[in-house]
């Protein structure tokens, strides 16, 4: 049931993805093109960072429906890696806009020019009404899945610039303070990479194995070895193989006993590993005897770079 329920959820997120798709082309060009009929740069960044999330966008879609792919011979854990890349590449896009942007600002602080405001008040709210939209619709899907949650805060980024830029139109109708058009591009600017850096950070994290926050290996052991019939536990790993799943290997050793009473303790680290830390994929390597090292964590990588040897589960 949780299979299927995650499946049709993923599929609404991807009709979602193509309504704001559409949006992402067909606003930023109008306001781009009033963004240089009003002769303002911080039109035109809103309207470039929009565009640019028409690319990140499709990115997110095409690598959400790779990502439904199941397991096959030459691709045993899936493609669901593939979403973790398109919100690095995504984050990428955003960055690279930033960095135009505030480049462009530069020159008009130097340069500033007369500004529209009325012009610049219609294309902003335009953009408003579509980001917010598009930010809704996308909002539930942001809570389970790190691909989205890239396009959500495209669309939530979109939606406050859209508005900061709206609130400088009218204020130009009143005061002709154009100076205010390169700051607000670097506000903006200053709000991507602040929303950008922490996608970045858990896409590197899950690229890296690294283990899920708020999971501690010391609390994971102390946990199982609380459960009767296990007498201890090491070479410890727990990681992200994709967003949503947490996966945990280790070697677990009990006392010499039949195949089918391993079998019930499975059962118990199992449930234990779920209802404590939400560990829904366990590969559990049970053992009669510890080996020479107990460690918590596995050492096999440094013993390889030393010349020893070393055994390590997952």
């Amino acid at each position: 049931m949780t299979h299927n329920h995650r499946h049709n959820s993923e599929a609404s997120w991807g009709g979602r993805l193509l309504i704001t798709l559409a949006m992402n082309l067909i606003i930023p060009a109008v306001q781009i093109v009033v963004g240089i009929l009003a002769g303002s740069m911080a039109l035109i960044s809103d309207a470039l960072h929009n565009l640019s999330d028409f690319f990140s966008l499709l990115i997110s879609y095409i690598a959400l429906k790779i990502g439904r792919r199941g397991p096959n011979l030459s691709q045993s854990f899936g493609y669901k890696r593939v979403e973790v890349l398109a919100a690095v590449f995504n984050v990428a896009l955003l960055f690279g806009a930033g960095l135009y942007i505030a480049f462009e600002g530069w020159v008009r602080l130097k340069n500033p020019t007369p500004i529209q405001g009325s012009w610049v008040i219609w294309a902003a709210l335009l953009g408003l009404a579509a980001n917010g939209i598009s930010t809704g619709m996308l909002y539930s899907g942001s809570k389970e899945n790190l691909n989205i949650r890239g396009a959500f805060l495209h669309m939530l980024t979109d939606t406050l610039t859209s508005l900061g830029v709206a609130l400088l139109g009218v204020l130009w109708l009143f005061r002709p303070w154009y100076f205010l058009d390169p700051l607000v591009s670097w506000a903006i600017v200053a709000l991507i990479f602040y929303s950008g850096w922490g996608i970045l950070r858990e896409a590197l994290l899950i690229l890296m194995n690294a283990v899920p926050e708020g999971i501690s290996l010391e609390a994971i052991q102390k946990e199982v070895e609380a459960i009767e019939g296990v007498e201890g536990l090491h070479h410890l790993h727990v990681w992200n193989p994709a967003p949503g799943t947490i996966a945990l290997a280790a070697h677990v050793i009990v006392p010499d006993q039949m195949l089918g009473g391993v079998d019930e303790l499975a059962k118990k680290v199992r449930e234990r590993l779920l209802s404590k830390f939400n560990i829904n994929h366990p590969i559990l390597q049970f053992e009669t005897r510890a080996y020479a090292s107990q460690d918590l964590l596995c050492n096999v990588c440094q013993n390889n770079q030393t010349g020893g040897k070393g055994t390590c589960s997952g």
